[in-house]
């Protein structure tokens, strides 16, 4: 049992919800409380990805098992006998930080971490199911991984300047770019399973150029950021270089993206050490 949650959660991906609250919380708190800023890490770090992929492998078996990118890091095909016990392991997981969290927070942190994590059941979970409303499906993908950077925004008590405005929402337009286009691989088994995506809907060719679009507008977003976040943009590259070559991929060919995807994965990491430079710089630059 524990193996499948472990593979369920997205182990390679646990980075990417905790990394933004981290962030976002050390460079806005004054002074930084170490208490919020270990509980916050832990949570989003794996709680939080337990319950946001454990629920979509739940509700998504169908279509999985006619998925082949799905079985390994890339997503758990959970057997129905360990539905419910992931179910319940993510409300145990998730519910005793949550209390915490709100303990430690104020009014405007509730907020966003209350849209957080109805972002994540809203997702794959029946009757809302945002997954399958086309755009709605990517809007609701990027406020997965931007919500806990806004939650660190605001559990530091901290007023958003345009800079940091600008960065959140280029972080989000990254965001969409990423789902829209981890779709594409999956229109032929989605289809299958009767499951409707911005990527089903649009097409395989058409959803490229509009994740290659938003991007772009990420890129040219945090370039006008201010110095020296403004190189952030620059990080907007090797998304594109990843992209760019699907340009002419069919709905039948759909699948060949997970080429593409698996560089994604890798990328991020590349990325991650370029915004952490830049953070530590913003830290201690004049702007």
């Amino acid at each position: 049992m524990i193996r499948h949650l472990f593979v369920a959660s997205r182990p390679l991906s646990w980075i990417n919800t905790a990394y933004p609250f981290a962030l976002a919380y050390l460079l806005l708190a004054r002074p930084v409380d170490p208490l919020p800023l270990v509980v916050g890490a832990v949570y989003f770090l794996v709680p939080y990805n337990l319950a946001m992929y454990g629920i979509n492998d739940v509700f998504d078996y169908e279509s999985d098992l006619r998925n082949p990118r799905k079985g390994g890091v890339e997503g758990a095909v959970l057997a129905p006998a360990f539905h419910r016990p992931t179910l319940l392991a993510a409300l145990v997981t998730n519910v005793p930080f949550l209390v915490v969290l709100v303990l430690l927070g104020g009014p405007a942190s509730w907020v966003v971490l209350a849209i957080s994590v109805f972002a994540v059941i809203a997702y794959s979970a029946p009757g809302l199911r945002f997954k399958e409303r086309p755009v709605l499906d990517s809007i609701t993908s990027s406020t997965h991984f931007v919500s806990p950077a806004v939650y660190g925004v605001a559990l530091a008590g901290a007023a958003p300047d345009a800079r940091v405005v600008l960065l959140l929402v280029a972080f989000f337009c990254w965001g969409m770019a990423s789902h829209a286009f981890g779709a594409v691989q999956d229109i032929p088994a989605d289809r299958e399973a009767g499951i409707g995506s911005v990527a089903t809907v649009l097409g395989a060719r058409p959803t490229v150029i509009g994740s290659a679009a938003l991007y772009l507008a990420a890129g040219v977003l945090a370039a006008c950021s201010g110095w020296p976040t403004w190189l952030a943009g620059l990080l907007a590259i090797p998304y594109l270089a990843m992209v760019l070559p699907f340009v002419t991929i069919t709905d039948a060919t759909a699948e060949r993206a997970n080429r593409g995807w698996r560089r994604f994965l890798a990328i991020n990491y590349g990325a991650g050490f370029g915004v952490t430079l830049l953070a530590i710089a913003a830290a201690v630059l004049p702007s």
